[in-house]
């Protein structure tokens, strides 16, 4: 696609002229039908319009432009000082840039702050699992969610794993912080820069051979690609509390959903396909998440990169045998073959067998005194899963890119 043209649609964002004008050149796989329907979501109607051909109208044609005029290194060094949701934007920002700021760092008109608070008592009370989960359900299923994982293999972020881990793990521990969306939180300040990102990679990818050769698309990262990695977070980790019995009250539930939504809201995504309940999410991830899952050159690469960081973690206990067995038991025989991690003979049978008593012992829900030392090498997996993939004690830095991955 011309640059002309790929900069026209991408400033038209969500505009039914673009649905037609990129159905014709949609792969056969991507013509489903968009069935779910605006009025399960937050907004509670919308156009309704295909989210594979809607992107970020407003981040969009601003970040290609300051990559175009050769702002981005001055801009990142200036953002490099903004950390805390309630500061002031650093002085020497383009204008256009901090017009977009000012106004991508509001809140939804909708966000509750009752309900916001609610969710940092579910973080607190469920850390444990939300660390593990966010790294071997969510960060391992990113490897089988192909457009994903080649977005990410061959942008520039791919050339250096444990930054951009790093850094993706930052949402995860920003959104579980006491202080999230206050002022003196961070979690604004890092679906801003996210969103900025992801313009620069729509901006970037497609002058990538590496990247059009390889993938199905002409824009990555549209608002659909957004929900299905949305989903792979929350909608995930609800999923296998629930699979394996976690009691939870059903104000933290809902609670801890508002806090995604409204993440969802802050890093781009339309309203109109925010799913308002867990019931909608479920619908929509049946449409766009659960049937896209494959495997991909690009992923089993990552996924084997990750499980490597992983078994550099210090003391041993998350060894890159241990660290498979669990993505296979998180997400299945299925993905685990894709991603051709090889089956352990004792690791594979204990936790099919030992987790669930493990965390029914852990909610009390199961007395056992003197409990076999398998339930605490688990809970001391977690404890160090979590501080992996949360990576909270490192200062990180979420920047714009300006190239791509290097040959």
């Amino acid at each position: 696609m011309a640059e002309v043209s790929r900069r026209n649609v991408l400033m038209a964002g969500g505009a039914l002229g673009a649905l037609g004008a990129l159905g014709a050149a949609a792969p056969a796989h991507a013509k489903t039908p968009w069935t779910w329907s605006p009025e399960g979501s937050v907004a509670g109607a919308g156009a309704g319009a295909d989210p594979r051909w809607v992107w970020d109208a407003e981040a969009d044609p601003l970040v290609a432009d300051l990559l175009d005029r050769g702002d981005v290194p001055r801009v990142n060094e200036l953002l490099r000082t903004w950390k805390k949701n309630g500061q002031p934007l650093p002085g020497g920002l383009p204008a256009d840039l901090r017009d977009f700021m000012e106004s991508a760092r509001r809140l939804p008109p909708w966000a509750e702050a009752g309900k916001l608070a609610t969710a940092v008592d579910f973080n607190e009370k469920r850390g444990l699992y939300l660390g593990v989960l966010y790294g071997l359900a969510s960060g391992m299923m990113s490897t089988v969610i192909p457009k994903e994982a080649r977005a990410v293999y061959y942008s520039q972020g791919g050339a250096d794993m444990k930054d951009r881990i790093s850094k993706t793990a930052k949402l995860g521990y920003d959104i579980g912080s006491r202080n999230a969306y206050l002022d003196d939180g961070e979690m604004i300040v890092t679906c801003v820069k996210t969103r900025l990102v992801h313009a620069a990679v729509r901006h970037l990818l497609p002058q990538s051979p590496h990247w059009t050769g390889a993938a199905d698309e002409d824009i990555p990262i549209s608002q659909r690609d957004m929900m299905v990695t949305w989903h792979s977070l929350p909608t995930t980790v609800m999923r296998k509390l629930k699979d394996w019995k976690v009691p939870i009250p059903a104000a933290e539930s809902t609670a801890f959903l508002h806090s995604w939504q409204v993440s969802a809201h802050m890093l781009g995504i339309q309203d109109e396909y925010i799913p308002a309940t867990w019931d909608e999410a479920d619908s929509q991830a049946e449409q766009v998440l659960d049937p896209v899952l494959a495997a991909t050159p690009e992923g089993v690469k990552l996924a084997d990169i990750l499980l490597n960081l992983g078994s550099s973690v210090d003391g041993g206990i998350l060894s890159k045998p241990i660290l498979g067995a669990f993505t296979r038991f998180m997400l299945g025989d299925r993905i685990a073959g894709w991603l051709k991690i090889p089956r352990e003979p004792i690791w594979d049978p204990l936790l099919r067998t030992a987790w669930g008593p493990f965390v029914a012992v852990r909610e009390g829900l199961l007395p056992f005194p003197g409990a076999p030392e398998a339930y605490w090498t688990f809970d001391e997996f977690l404890r160090k899963a979590a501080l992996l993939f949360l990576s909270e004690a490192k200062p990180i830095s979420i920047e714009i890119p300006d190239t791509n991955r290097p040959s």
